[in-house]
């Protein structure tokens, strides 16, 4: 049985002319569907329910998953220019597979074989999709501080009871990748924390839904445990004790996706931010003949280029096989910061207009600030990343 210490992840590439026909496809599909509908999805507050079946259709919730459980068994690098590119139109759609993909790979690379033959078909294909539920009220960064407990029973199951909180696809996903504390007095804590395939069934409920002010449309919401019975059989890796690490495992590829989110952010504001700077004129001219709004923008192209190629790093390492949570950590950490800067950068360069909902342009700073607090906040990534180096730099 695979735990995080025996894990050996396998090397994925992909034809580069297969690569590039996959993000025609994406392309034709932001143009034709995506684009026309965001305004509406965003402002309301309303699931896309339609662009989640085409998602399913192109095999999006199925995108690292390998082609041996039925998905496209994409590497990571290809995985983020895909979420790059969809997050520079609107992010938001992206959190729907992206906290999809990481139950799946938490499944995938710590799970027993019967697991994984059971239920990654399923995830590849979207019939069931779902997240990863980890935060609660009084546990964020903090995974440590959980206070969900699973107890078995006589009959070897588990029962849980606990809440967790923030969690992406509560209302329309239908299982979750579920940390809990199986050994409330391990010490340290870690030890004692599991990792559940936890499916929607009687004893597990969704409480209410938060009004957020960005990442409109995908649904943040509560998980209530009342006696939620697990079976045994749904102990991923079938070891108690693994779960933290299993958990914090699949961050690397949630923070790689909450960096490219943050590339595609940033590239955006700066696309938005170049069109207008060209049609607009103050005193005569364009103005983007001003040296002012000139040096806003390079600043912009160079922060945009500088996450994107982060990102690629990070995913390269992935894709590799290699321990990647400082590459990850950096990657995010920086692209994050360069979308909320550039979104705001071209707000300031489109004047008074930013305010108006009549503009993407106030999507893309309302969505850029959850970049730098989701998948662990930026300060912790700082921490991990000197922490990474000073380990590879004792004297």
């Amino acid at each position: 049985m695979a735990t995080a210490a025996t894990l050996e992840a396998p090397l994925r590439t992909i034809d580069p002319d297969e690569e590039r026909a996959f993000m025609e496809t994406i392309d034709r599909w932001l143009e034709r569907d995506v684009i026309p509908v965001i305004k509406y999805h965003d402002h309301n507050d309303i699931w896309p329910e339609k662009l989640v079946e085409q998602m399913a259709e192109m095999g999006l919730f199925g995108a690292t998953i390998g082609q041996e459980y039925g998905g496209l068994g994409l590497p990571a690098t290809t995985y983020a220019k895909i979420v790059m590119r969809i997050s520079s139109y609107w992010m938001a759609i992206t959190g729907i597979f992206n906290s999809h993909l990481i139950m799946a790979a938490a499944v995938e690379r710590f799970g027993t074989p019967q697991q994984k033959a059971k239920w990654l078909p399923k995830f590849a294909t979207g019939e069931i999709r779902g997240g990863l539920a980890l935060t609660e009220p009084n546990a964020g960064t903090d995974l440590q501080a959980i206070r969900t407990v699973a107890r078995k029973d006589a009959n070897g199951d588990y029962i849980l009871n606990g809440t967790k909180t923030w969690i992406s696809n509560a209302l329309h996903g239908q299982c979750f990748a579920l940390l809990a504390k199986t050994d409330p007095a391990a010490e340290p804590r870690y030890k004692g924390m599991s990792l559940f395939i936890a499916d929607k069934r009687e004893g597990l409920t969704t409480g209410k839904k938060f009004d957020k002010l960005g990442y409109k449309a995908i649904d943040s919401a509560e998980l209530i445990m009342e006696d939620y019975r697990v079976p045994a059989d749904q102990l991923i890796g079938g070891v108690e004790g693994q779960g933290f690490f299993q958990a914090t495992g699949g961050l690397e590829l949630g923070r790689i996706n909450v960096a490219a989110r943050g590339v595609g952010l940033a590239e955006g504001a700066l696309r938005l931010a170049t069109e207008y700077a060209q049609m607009r004129e103050t005193m005569g001219k364009p103005i983007a003949q001003h040296q002012a709004i000139q040096l806003k923008l390079g600043e912009m192209v160079t922060r945009a280029r500088a996450a994107r190629l982060l990102t690629l790093d990070a995913s390269e390492a992935y894709d590799r096989g290699e321990r990647c949570d400082k590459e990850a950590g950096m990657a995010k950490y920086f692209a994050s910061e360069a979308a909320v800067e550039n979104s705001q950068e071209a707000m300031r360069i489109f004047g008074g207009y930013s305010y108006s909902k009549e503009y993407d342009i106030e999507r893309y700073y309302r969505d850029s600030l959850l970049m730098c607090i989701g998948e662990g906040t930026n300060e912790m990534q700082r921490i991990i990343i000197a922490k990474q180096h000073l380990a590879e730099n004792r004297i």
